[in-house]
This record gives structure tokens, C-alpha cells and sequence, in this order.
């Protein structure tokens, strides 16, 4: 009798020193099935994944696969169960041709590699799936999305019959992940099976079959997709109701608080320095920058900012240039900045939550005054600041390092809200966070909005800027490539937009109410 499950993973328990990271959990995939796994950040997905492809082993609790009890303990013992994985950030050699990246680490024994064979395996598993791969092509000189789809023929190669997908649609166009979906389900129509990690709750929706939802370490509930809402799955994430769509108020026709002239700078890439790049934000507006990361978006954030010298245009500041105006001085101005690395650029990690909040304003009354500091007041204000923005644990005298990272962001927030600017400049502000501060963030920016603040976001995640954004421009290898309002452009344009294949305006013109 046929196995009813290709995997099993039962009562699977996995601690480390202060954390019960897997709590009992039981896991399976069927054969010829897409299975979501969904979880807040600390869950458990990526430990409980990690434990099945080898690079953790479990404290407790048993795999199977097809009904055989397996003893995973290295990946190379996963490949050899027909387990393969491709990560989030691909595991590629940009210098070597996509054949030998395919066979790179493959034990042929003290046979001579033959690269003929190798190159026509290649070739056939890219025919068969309809890859569009060039076996001697370099990987370097590859699209993303390309570079993904080897790592795809790298697990076929292997013979995988089951392929964890770690948030594979992250950094690909929205053409580009219908194509991975449509791999995917010719994939599973040949018999075998998909793990599908992802926070895109619509992407679950669209490729699924099954979801395992996982809280606190702990299997949550298992769903067929087709018998439940995006609603209901971040209900199950979070342990409460989430909001997954925000009422817009109407953009009046206000003057711009930020505007770009024909900025040009050099980046750090040449397909990234900016080139004549012109938008503006209006006050009460919230604008999208929408494109794949590295297109010019970190140059486009530190012209702004004054963070990178530029070789011509201007940008003006309620109308006035700031070209030559330091950072510190444009954010005495009213200009507040939510890093990309809230890490390495938003926070001190050695220093509390209060001496963190404090960094932009503690030469400032009241907490200077004639020269004089006093930590006190800078603790009272820290303490009201972490509850407005619901720091968890409440604490204002605790490093910022050992903070969860969504907590490290409402710090950082915090911080720069609590300054009242007139305008927000926030980068990549919810990547690496869970579902439910993904929602405070974006409260939090829209609060501010109806403030008449105005909001430049600067995000890789599509979603996200849709979502929030009253107006999109998208950059393309330090171009704008096109404008438009969300719902008023179709996913398709949005995509060509997104790939540097066409311009389109559909931004139309606002109006004085």
C-alpha cells in the first residue's frame, strides 16, 4: 500500500538555552502537494526546516519519509532522502557557469567528472521544466530570477522528490513569481511535493494546497487552503485579528514637502546610480518607491537624506534646496529617517531603549539644558514612548540588543515620530518582521500621514507599497520607469514596470478639495 504522507515529522522537539524553539510538533506532506508552513518570526518554521534538511537535529521526535524512519543528520543525509532546499539568499558562485554550480559538491568518487554528461542533465532538466537556462552561462550575469530557477535544477539534479522553499518569491517580479508558480505546479503534478515558506498570505492563497500554521513553537492548526481566508490564517499567526486592508483618505492638491529634480549620483553599482530621477511627495501623502532591491533604491533613500554626494539636480525641502545641507541639520529641519539596517544604521545595540530614543535630541531641552544632561527626564520620556509604541518588555533600561526585531523597530519609530517631523523618509521599514508588527508599522505611518505628514517608503516587498502607498513610482537600474495609483495599474504593467521593459503613467493628476 502506498505511503499516505512522503514526510512525517511527529512530536519534534528542539531547544536552545532559554527556548523551547519546537514544542511536540507534528508536520506532514502528502505527495503531489504545495504545503504552506506560516508563523510569525520565532515560530518555529525555520528551526523546524533547518531540523528536517540536517542542519539542526532534534532533541526529541522521529521523520519519516514515505514511511521510512530516516536519521537526518547532515544535509548531505537530507539530499539522500530526496529532500532538497532552496534558500532565501541563493547558495551560488557568481563566477562559475550554471553546470557548475549544479554539480558543485556532488560526490562523483574517484570517477572523472564528466561535464559533457553533466551539461546535456542540465539541459534536460531545464527543457523538461521549461527553465530557459544556458548550462555555460555565468551565474553573475544571470537575472534573480534565473538564479533561482538553478537552484531549482541544482535539487533536481540531486533527485529531490520533496523541495523546501524558503520565502523564494522575496526578491523576484511579479512575472517572475508567476512563472515560479507555474514551475511549482507542474512540479507537484509529476508526484512530488513543495514546502512552501512564505509571509505573503495571497501567494499562500494562489500555490497551496495545505497550510500548517505555527505560534510560539507550537502547530497551531492544519487547513486546506481552499477551506479557508487570508483573514483566518493571520488570525492563526498572531492569536487575534488582524487587519488586512487600510481605508485611504483623498490626497488634497497640497504643495510638495520633498521633491527630486533630476537627480543624478553615483551608485555602488553602475546599475544603480541614479539617473535624472524626479518625484515628489506631497504633505498627507504617502508615495511607494516599488522596485527589485538594487535598483537605486539605497542611493535614491541617502540622496534624500544627504547621505550621498549628487552630481547634479536638486532637492528641495518645502522649497528649498538642501543640496548642500548636512543630515543633522535636515532633520533639525523636519526630516526624519527609518533606516534600511535598523541594526547597523537606527540603532546602538550596546545602548537601553531610553539612550536609543534619545540619540537625535539628547543635546536638546529638556533633556539638556545650559549644557546640563539629565538622565531622568530622559528615562520619564523613554517610559511614555514605550508604551504609545507597545515595547515589549516594557522596559526603557534594557539594551536594545535583546529586543525581538519588531520590537527594535517600534524603538526606532519611536524615535523618530516622537520628533514631529514633516516628513518620513521609511526604508525597507517592516523587512524581517512578522505579520503583527507589519501591522503596527504601517499604523503608525498612516497616523502620521493624516497628521499631514509626508511619507516617502522605499520597500522591496510589492505588497507592502501597494498597500499603504497613496501613489507609486517604480525604479528600474536608477531610472523611474513609471507612476501610477494602486488599482489602477495591472499587475502585468507593474511587472514590465518592475523588469525595465516599459514606462507607464497611470498616476493621473490630484485635486483641490
Amino acid at each position: 500500500m502506498e505511503n499516505e504522507y512522503i514526510l512525517e515529522m511527529k512530536n519534534i522537539v528542539k531547544c536552545f538555552p532559554g527556548l523551547m524553539a519546537s514544542r511536540n510538533v507534528n508536520f506532514a506532506v502528502r505527495p503531489g502537494e504545495v504545503h504552506a508552513l506560516l508563523g510569525e518570526n520565532g515560530a518555529g518554521k525555520t528551526t523546524l526546516m533547518n531540523i528536517l534538511y540536517g542542519l539542526y537535529q532534534q532533541d526529541a521526535g522521529e521523520i519519516f519519509i514515505t514511511g521510512v524512519k530516516r536519521n537526518i543528520r547532515s544535509p548531505r543525509d537530507a539530499i539522500a532522502a530526496g529532500i532538497g532546499m532552496v534558500h532565501q539568499h541563493f547558495m551560488l558562485v557568481p563566477t562559475l557557469t550554471v553546470m557548475e554550480n549544479v554539480i558543485l559538491g556532488l560526490d562523483n568518487g574517484l570517477k572523472p567528472l564528466n561535464r559533457r554528461q553533466a551539461t546535456e542533465k542540465v539541459l534536460q532538466l531545464s527543457s523538461k521544466f521549461n527553465f530557459k537556462i544556458d548550462p555555460n552561462a555565468l551565474v553573475r550575469d544571470l537575472s534573480v530570477g534565473a538564479q533561482q530557477r538553478v537552484e531549482l535544477i541544482k535539487a533536481l539534479y540531486r533527485g529531490a522528490e520533496l523541495l523546501i522553499l524558503d520565502e523564494p518569491t522575496a526578491v523576484l517580479t511579479p512575472l517572475e513569481v508567476q512563472e515560479l508558480f507555474v514551475i511549482l505546479r507542474q512540479f507537484v503534478a509529476m508526484g512530488k511535493s513543495v514546502i512552501f515558506i512564505s509571509h505573503k498570505l495571497w501567494e499562500v492563497m494562489e500555490i497551496s494546497n495545505r497550510v500548517t500554521v505555527l505560534r510560539t513553537g507550537e502547530r497551531v492548526n492544519v487547513v486546506d487552503t481552499n477551506r479557508t481566508t487570508k483573514e483566518e490564517l493571520a488570525a492563526m499567526m498572531v492569536g487575534r485579528n488582524v487587519v488586512m486592508d487600510y481605508d485611504k483618505t483623498s490626497i488634497p492638491c497640497q504643495d510638495f514637502r520633498i521633491e527630486l529634480k533630476n537627480i543624478n549620483a553615483v551608485g555602488d553599482v553602475p546599475v544603480s546610480s541614479l539617473k535624472n530621477v524626479s518625484l515628489g511627495v506631497r504633505r498627507g501623502e504617502i508615495v511607494g518607491v516599488a522596485g527589485v532591491d538594487g535598483n537605486g533604491q539605497k542611493e535614491l533613500a541617502e540622496a534624500v537624506m544627504g547621505l550621498r554626494s549628487i552630481q547634479e539636480g536638486k532637492v528641495l525641502f518645502d522649497g528649498k534646496e538642501i543640496n548642500t545641507i548636512s543630515t543633522r541639520e535636515r532633520m533639525t529641519m523636519g526630516m526624519a529617517h527609518i533606516p534600511e539596517d535598523r541594526l547597523k544604521q537606527g540603532l546602538v545595540l550596546d545602548f537601553t531603549v531610553a539612550e536609543n530614543m534619545a540619540l537625535d535630541v539628547y543635546d536638546h531641552p529638556p533633556l539638556t539644558v545650559k549644557g546640563v544632561f539629565y538622565p531622568g527626564v530622559m528615562a520619564e520620556l523613554s517610559k511614555q514612548l514605550v508604551r504609545e509604541f507597545d515595547v515589549r518588555p516594557p522596559r526603557h533600561d534594557v539594551p536594545v540588543r535583546n529586543f525581538s526585531g519588531g520590537n527594535q523597530q517600534k524603538v526606532v519609530l519611536a524615535r523618530e515620530i516622537s520628533r514631529e517631523p514633516q516628513f518620513i523618509l521609511a526604508v525597507q521599514p517592516t523587512r524581517g518582521l512578522d505579520i503583527g508588527a507589519t501591522e503596527f508599522v504601517h499604523r503608525r505611518l498612516l497616523a502620521e500621514k493624516e497628521k499631514g505628514v509626508g511619507i516617502l517608503l522605499v520597500s522591496a516587498d510589492l505588497d507592502e507599497v501597494l498597500l499603504v502607498s497613496d501613489r507609486v513610482v517604480v525604479i528600474y537600474e536608477g531610472k523611474i520607469m513609471g507612476e501610477f495609483i494602486p488599482g489602477k495599474a495591472s499587475m502585468t504593467e507593474i511587472g514590465l514596470m518592475m523588469g525595465g521593459t516599459k514606462r507607464v503613467n497611470k498616476a493621473g493628476e490630484c485635486t483641490c478639495s
